[in-house]
Formats: structure tokens, sequence, C-alpha cells
């Protein structure tokens, strides 16, 4: 880990992008309501980081501007040497984010990020974890809407399960029953580049099928569904459930938090997700109109023509997004059915009370920092974690004091 002598608790890379300026915001109202915390805001450009704090506010004045670049090794390992955590916003990570991931594990500096590029985290695992174990470094991917309600939804279940019924549940669904929120630009460039990626690499678009591509040691169940499950009808929840696209990177999560926490869910633990949408035809046709708009749209980013015309006109770009006004009218509703080898079920649901790719996300990702810089106890070994496995339930009653999440048994 970083030295304890380290000027700052957590660095924020990337502050002047869209979600790196929430963050800041959010940050700045955490100062007294959280236990007192050094920050520092990072970026490339003085100017911006300059112009940042202005617009911040007279609260932002103090805050030190440190300049490095995700494209320079050495301003990022002077960065590192700063701080005990660097939480980065700087995407599509396949992109820009193995550098900074590479100083993090060589300094034996704390991180984490909002990425959902799974073929991304992927190689950094194969890279440097290693190396993060030896230098101690805590390296945390995905600590935003993708994959944090999730992760700790199952874990929260769990947890309950075992109360109640002496056992983990062998067998976990999340369903979207409801939800508000546009796209985020970053996440939309980062699903274009892992299709660009997947149309030229046959080793990449294997492991796109492979669930337990983020825990390759890991025995595998047999019977797991693929990420993106097919149309089909629950009766958990009397409706027509159709694929979710942040399933491709939520279960891969999920799948390495059992395999992470000594499968502690069961050795045949299975999990997937989708969307409800209604009960009888209408529900069906519905549903099967999202997994073929789903579908088309992997498609259109396949092809460069297609793929260009959704990068300039159809999608949000990177770095523009909802306005503050719109980031609270979001809003998202996610229940879980989990069942045990006895055939036990238990039903949870987590909610967030803002838009998931923006407003909730800089929350979540504020409090997953925090809670890297302040509750991981020291002696915790270093390596690449899911939130789930390495922050748990410290950082479930941080989301739920802080962010606005809710964790609840329905039944």
């Amino acid at each position: 880990m970083a030295a304890d002598l380290a000027h700052y608790d957590l660095v924020v890379f990337g502050a002047t992008g869209f979600v790196g300026q929430i963050l800041c915001r959010y940050l700045l109202t955490q100062t007294a309501s959280s236990t007192p915390f050094r920050w520092a805001i990072a970026g490339r450009s003085v100017t911006k980081l300059k112009a940042l704090v202005t617009a911040l506010g007279p609260d932002a004045a103090p805050l030190p501007q440190l300049i490095a670049d995700a494209t320079d090794a050495d301003s990022l390992n002077h960065l590192c040497a700063q701080t005990r955590v660097v939480v980065s916003t700087v995407g599509p990570y396949a992109l820009y984010g193995e550098r900074l991931v590479q100083a993090c594990a060589a300094t034996g500096t704390d991180y984490c990020d909002l990425t959902g590029e799974s073929q991304w985290m992927r190689r950094m695992i194969q890279r440097y974890a290693a190396q993060a174990q030896t230098s101690g470094a805590r390296i945390v991917h995905c600590c935003g809407f993708d994959s944090i309600p999730s992760d700790l939804g199952v874990y929260y279940l769990q947890q309950q399960s075992q109360k109640r019924f002496g056992e983990p549940c062998t067998r976990v669904k999340m369903r979207v029953v409801a939800a508000q929120g546009g796209v985020s630009g970053g996440t939309a460039a980062s699903g274009l580049n892992l299709v660009k990626e997947a149309t030229t690499d046959a080793s990449l678009r294997e492991s796109i099928r492979d669930p337990y591509s983020l825990c390759p040691d890991s025995d595998k169940v047999t019977d797991q569904l693929p990420p993106l499950i097919p149309v089909q009808y629950d009766p958990d929840f009397q409706a027509w459930v159709t694929p979710f696209v942040m399933a491709d990177v939520n279960t891969r999560v999920v799948l390495r938090s059992n395999f992470l926490l000594q499968s502690a869910y069961g050795s045949t633990f299975q999990y997937d997700e989708g969307i409800v949408t209604s009960d009888g035809p209408q529900g069906w046709l519905l549903a099967q109109a999202l997994k073929l708009g789903l579908e088309g749209l992997v498609l259109a980013a396949a092809l460069p023509p297609t793929r260009w015309l959704l990068e300039t006109l159809v999608l949000p770009a990177s770095g523009a997004g909802p306005t503050a006004a719109e980031q609270a009218q979001g809003f998202y509703q996610l229940q879980f059915v989990g069942t045990t080898a006895k055939g036990e079920k238990m039903r949870v649901q987590v909610t967030g009370d803002r838009d998931p790719g923006y407003g909730s996300t800089a929350k979540i990702l504020g409090q997953a920092a925090l809670c890297l810089a302040q509750d991981v106890p020291p002696s915790e070994r270093g390596g690449f974690w899911t939130p789930a496995a390495l922050l748990g339930e410290a950082l479930a009653k941080r989301l739920e004091s802080f962010s606005g999440l809710t964790f609840n048994v329905l039944e």
C-alpha cells in the first residue's frame, strides 16, 4: 500500500470530466458529514483544473490541484506517491486506463474506478495481479452503477439468507423492476470500443461468451446462464423478462465475488439478471422488442459505417450528460430473488435515489473511494478485488448513510 505519510487520503483523477465534476461536488458535501479526509483533484490541464475549482465554489478553493496524464507513466507514478487511494473517472479504460493501474500496482496505491469493461479488467488481472499482491495495492474495478448495486445486492441477500435459513442462496436472480435515467456517454463509448475490439480478436469473442472470464481459476458451474439471458417468463415476478445490458459485466463481477469469498455463496452458485416488462402478450412483445433493439445496437456497433453513425448521431458523447435536475429526477429499483439448496426463498430490494449513470454512480464511487481510504485495514492483502469481496458490509452501510441507496428484505 501507499505509505501512510502520503499527502492525501484520495485523489480524483479525471476531475474535470463530466462524472469527475459530479464526484467532486459530491465529495465536497462529505467533508462535514463523514470522517475528515484529505483529498485533491488531478488532471492533465492546469487551466481546466483551475476552472473546475472556480465552478465548484468557495468551499473548493483550498483543493490541491495535481497534474497527471493518463499516457505519462512518470506523472502517474508521482501522483500515486502522494496519495493512499486514486479514484479514476478517465475512460474508456481500455483506451486510457492501463498505465494508472500499472502505476498503482507498482507503488502499492489503492485504486477504484467505474469501469464496466470486462475485457479490460481481465487483461489487468492477468498482467498486474501478482505485482499488486506483492506491493499491497488493492485494485477495485466497477465501483459505479455497474456493478455495486448488483454486487452488494447479492452480498446483502446472502447475509440475510444466512441469518434466516443458516445457508446461502445457491441460485440468485436480479430483476430491474423500475428505473429512470439515460445511458452515460462514457458507458456508450466503452461499449462501442468493446464491440470494436471483439470484431478483430477471436480470443476476446471467446471470453465474452464465458461468464467466468474474471475468475479463470474457479470451478465453473456448467448450467450457469450466459450474462445476457434469453427472453423468458419469470414466475417469481409473474412477468416476462428480457436481457439487461449491464448484466454482461455485473454477472462476471458477482461470480468473481463468490470466487474471492471462497465460494461463500456455494460451489454451485448461479446468477443472472434481466429487466421485467409485464405479463401477457404485451409484456412478451415488449421483451422481444428490447432484446432485438439490444442485438441491433451490437450489430450496428460492429460495422464501421453504422458505428460512426452511432457515435456521431445516436449515442451520447463521452463527457456529456444530464443536468443536475435531471439527475435528481432519476431512480432505480432492483429486486433479487434467492433460493437455497433446500428450496427456501428470499427477496430483497436495492433502490437508488438518482439516475443510475451519473448522479447515483458518482455518490457510489465516492463512498467506495472513502471506504478504501478509511475502512479497509492495512493488513488486508493486495490484489484485484470486487466491491463486495473487499468492502462488503462497510460499504453497504456507507451507501445507505451517504449515497441514497437502500437495502431491504421484502419477503
